[in-house]
């Protein structure tokens, strides 16, 4: 009875191979399954692993065909889209020296104007100069030397826009008509409707309004602390509108006039330039806010201009004059 071939687990011998020392070339055909002098037998079982594996694979391509014709549909699509973002170079990462730099090259082509310059345009509209005139007869309108000598010049900032003023009682004390003019050049006529002589401050209220007339904004001194910057409005020897820029030099002044009649006290002291003229004017921080009145300067000569030493009556004083609620 025939015997069913054993199947070796053991690589096959390569054609032609020698059959190991001491065996019969019949043995090794035995162990092989095939008769000697005649072709192997082929079957499943004897295909070669190389060929179980192609067919294998053969068979699994066939049946994930058209997912893997999607997924390489896909791959491509990425592989184009990186392709084009890398021929534009990508997106750009911005660290803080770009932007520093990009700011520097702003400020090169277009400078920022300084706070002082923008205080000043933030308050302006509200300024408005202040003529006591001694003869009713005066217009205010010639600038004859004896007009000259018989008007008060001052200064004074709008409060409310119903053209209500505050300025410094010596600047109108004694007028027998007053005279303010806008920042557009309308002119008008005022009276004095209170007074503060402790705080040498006036409120006059004017008898006709430009359209465009712009009350300024008002802020308390609690927080004022020396060394924070201000300017000073107004019309130095009438000449203005002028601005000049400085510091707070100190709180809680006292200044006595130079006649000796009255002392002033609770007073802002700064040393922005401030001249005859000046009075009546608004003392503003930088965020354009009015925080006080220039009253005096202090010049131990007789030439009365400023060295360096500047008062204001602090805003609160002055609001309360004009009969308005504390800060």
């Amino acid at each position: 009875m025939n015997k069913a071939p054993l199947i070796s687990r053991s690589p096959r011998p390569r054609a032609g191979a020698t059959p190991p020392a001491g065996q019969p070339a019949e043995a090794a055909s035995a162990v092989t399954g095939s008769a000697p002098g005649s072709s192997p037998v082929s079957s499943p079982q004897t295909e070669p692993a190389p060929r179980r594996r192609l067919a294998r694979t053969r068979a699994l391509a066939a049946r994930w065909q058209q997912p893997l014709w999607a997924l390489a549909g896909a791959l491509l699509a990425i592989g184009v889209m990186l392709a084009v973002l890398q021929t534009r170079g990508g997106p750009r990462v911005l660290t803080q020296d770009h932007i520093d730099r990009a700011v520097r090259e702003s400020l090169e082509k277009e400078p920022l104007p300084s706070q002082a310059a923008k205080a000043y345009e933030a308050i302006l509209p509200s300024v408005v100069r202040v003529t006591g005139l001694m003869d009713e007869n005066d217009s205010g309108e010639t600038n004859s030397e004896q007009r000259a000598m018989d008007r008060s010049l001052g200064t004074g900032v709008v409060i409310v826009d119903n053209g209500t003023i505050l300025t410094n009682l010596h600047v109108v004390w004694g007028s027998k008509k007053i005279r303010v003019r806008f920042p557009n050049g309308h002119e008008s006529e005022a009276t004095i409707v209170g007074a503060q002589p402790e705080n040498d401050l006036a409120v006059l209220k004017a008898s006709s309004l430009p359209d465009d007339l712009e009350a300024a904004t008002m802020r308390s001194t609690a927080d004022l602390r020396p060394g924070d910057h201000v300017i000073a409005v107004g019309h130095p020897f009438g000449i203005g509108p002028s601005v000049s820029y400085g510091v707070v030099s100190g709180l809680k002044r006292e200044f006595r006039s130079p006649e000796g009649e009255k002392t002033l006290t609770n007073l802002i002291q700064f040393d922005a330039a401030a001249n005859p003229g000046n009075s009546g004017g608004p003392l503003v921080t930088m965020d354009g806010h009015v925080v006080g009145i220039v009253t005096a300067i202090l010049n131990p000569s007789e030439q009365r201009t400023f060295i360096g030493i500047g008062f204001a009556v602090p805003i609160e004083n002055a609001a309360a004059a004009a009969g308005m609620p504390p800060f």
